[in-house]
């Protein structure tokens, strides 16, 4: 299995730096000594509504409701009962406050994550605690198994003739189903909106060795390394390509492909690049 193993993603998890249920429990018990608001010292509970609504609820959201369900994935993923796959999905479906309208800075967004960073430390730290997560989920080629690597590089070296001159979404998506059909995968719907090509399909590999390793999991967490090549590919010509995800309770799943834009949001972008922008 691709890097990082499941209990160090465990201990990853568990170091999140934002305020968790039983965090925020406690500091309810104990917001008095964190300052006095009759003498205008702000409480910590009180910086924490503060920054939830500065960030429109995202930052609550985050705690208190997808970090929970984040540590249950993991545990299962753990004790080899949720594929990485779903983790990803969960990980990708973060709350968020958006800083950016495509291209064009949202300036008195971008002043309200400034304001709530100074308020907590953590606006700042979950986002780089995030990016950190992200980029061990998805599992960059310095990451992976030496199996995995071949697979991701045969995956990069087929994109060279795969995509050769596709420069749009709609080009790439064309040739992405061509080739989803050359190796057996049966393409259901197809759709496209707001600029993103869907294409909603069944693979034939689903159950490959599904009694030795489980379901999906050889097609998702080997196979998909061929994905992977694709993504970096792509990637390096502006075009976001996100790989098969929804079917872990259904024989269908689903893949997207678009312009990849500059658009901005917490915590994927963090306060420091905001501030760093011209």
């Amino acid at each position: 299995m691709a890097k990082p193993e499941p209990a160090e993603l465990v201990r990853l998890v568990e170091a999140f730096p934002g305020a968790s249920p039983e965090a925020n429990a406690e500091r309810g018990s104990t917001a008095d000594a964190a300052g006095d608001p009759e003498r205008g010292e702000p409480t910590d509970a009180g910086d924490v509504a503060r920054v939830d609504d500065l960030l429109d609820g995202a930052y609550g959201a985050l705690t208190r409701n997808w970090y929970p369900e984040l540590r249950r994935r993991v545990a299962a993923h753990a004790d080899g009962d949720c594929l990485r796959e779903r983790v990803l999905e969960h990980v990708e479906a973060v709350p968020s406050f958006r800083l950016s309208d495509g291209p064009t800075a949202l300036e008195e967004r971008r002043e309200r994550l400034a304001e709530a960073a100074a308020l907590r430390d953590d606006v700042r730290e979950i986002a780089e605690w995030y990016g950190t997560l992200r980029s061990r989920l998805e599992g960059d080629r310095a990451s992976l198994t030496r199996g995995e690597r071949l697979l991701h590089d045969l995956g990069y070296a087929l994109a060279h003739v795969l995509f050769l001159g596709a420069s749009s979404p709609r080009a790439v998506v064309r040739r992405l189903r061509l080739a989803y059909r050359t190796v057996g995968v049966r393409i259901d719907e197809t759709a496209s909106e707001g600029g993103a090509e869907r294409t909603t399909f069944t693979c034939p590999y689903r159950n490959l060795a599904a009694g030795r390793c489980g379901e999906r999991w050889v097609c998702h967490e080997k196979l998909d390394r061929v994905d992977d090549g694709y993504v970096s590919y792509l990637a390096e010509r502006g075009i976001a390509y996100r790989r098969p995800r929804g079917c872990t309770d259904s024989e269908r799943c689903h893949s997207t492909v678009a312009r990849d834009g500059p658009a901005r949001w917490w915590p994927r972008t963090p306060p420091a690049a905001v501030d760093a922008d011209p």
